[in-house]
């Protein structure tokens, strides 16, 4: 019989923010020996990237939990093997996200529009997340007045995404003969204004305290962007793939979305499930009395005007449960 391949084991030290190293350890057939805290990969499982930490780690630990993807991360250690997939995770620099997933190093990632569009590379956007929204956007200091982007073709722009501003000024550039100089730094964007480095920026741009801060102002919007989820065209892992989006896709639905259930005379029907078509239609039960039991599927953030509305209309014994999950 064919012989099983030897499992791969990752180190703490192998798991650096250093690209290489990372993909290396996971696609060789034989690494070396551990030397410190450890976990095995197999080959044949599906990798999954997520970011390694902050906010968005949050967001994103917190979603995949509520999809019922289970998974240890052992301290100190970027890989966790998931309980119930065959399955890997592995947490990366969301910067590095869209790169790994591009070339074909991961089979599916987390990250930004942003990010995508940044780095270029070809991978499936599968679906938008609902968090992490942002946007990108071109800024200079309050003092200077400007109110047409135009104005700053030709000048010192500082920013974290060259390519995409390269690609914004281009055709300003183009129409008035001009060169725009940018420059890249990888953080603290806000203060190459101040510094008298940049006579303007492009940076993201989530609540403005930041960019209110360094004394900035918007002045153009180069892309909206949120996390989404990602694949890579070629991946062999489909199945899997489609089974997180439809996992995914359920516990977002329930996070927004209510049931609510409710009484009416039949006098009243048409009127009421006008209110609550649900996502496909009502669920209707005839009751003993000649009335009707409705149940429909509600947005959470309409359902106070919701009930408002179905008391008005007739509806009475109006009920709203919270939902844990769905698939759809």
């Amino acid at each position: 019989p064919p012989t099983q391949p030897p499992p791969i084991f990752l180190t703490s030290t192998q798991l650096s923010d250093t690209p290489s190293p990372i993909f290396a350890a996971i696609h060789q057939p034989h690494a070396d020996k551990p030397t410190a805290t450890m976990a095995t990969h197999n080959p044949d499982h599906c990798l999954f990237a997520i970011p390694k930490k902050g906010r968005l780690f949050e967001k994103v630990n917190a979603m995949l939990k509520g999809a019922g993807v289970e998974y240890h991360r052992e301290p100190r250690l970027d890989i966790a093997i998931c309980k119930d997939l065959d399955m890997t995770m592995v947490f990366l620099p969301a910067a590095d996200i869209s790169k790994y997933v591009g070339e074909g190093n991961v089979d599916i990632g987390v990250t930004g529009i942003d990010i995508v569009e940044e780095n270029g590379l070809e991978v499936e956007r599968i679906m938008d997340l609902g968090f992490g929204k942002c946007r990108l956007c071109v800024q200079a200091p309050v003092a200077s007045k400007i109110t047409d982007v135009k104005s700053l073709a030709g000048k010192r722009i500082v920013t974290s995404f060259p390519l995409l501003t390269k690609k914004f000024f281009d055709p300003y550039d183009k129409e008035l003969g001009v060169t725009t100089s940018i420059q890249f730094v990888s953080g603290s964007v806000e203060a190459a204004c101040g510094l008298g480095l940049a006579d303007g920026i492009v940076d993201l741009v989530e609540t403005g305290t930041t960019m209110k801060a360094a004394g900035l102002e918007i002045v153009a919007t180069v892309l909206e962007t949120e996390s989404v989820l990602i694949t890579n065209p070629n991946s062999k892992h489909k199945d899997i793939v489609n089974l997180l989006k439809h996992r995914i896709e359920g516990y977002i639905t329930s996070q927004k979305s209510v049931m609510v259930s409710y009484n009416v005379s039949k006098v009243d029907l048409e009127a009421v499930t006008k209110i609550t078509p649900g996502k496909r239609s009502p669920t209707i039960t005839q009751l003993t009395d000649g009335g009707h039991s409705v149940s429909s599927l509600v947005s959470k953030k309409n359902i106070v005007k919701v009930m408002d509305d179905l008391h008005a209309a007739g509806a009475s014994d109006i009920l709203v449960f919270e939902l844990s999950n769905s698939r759809m």
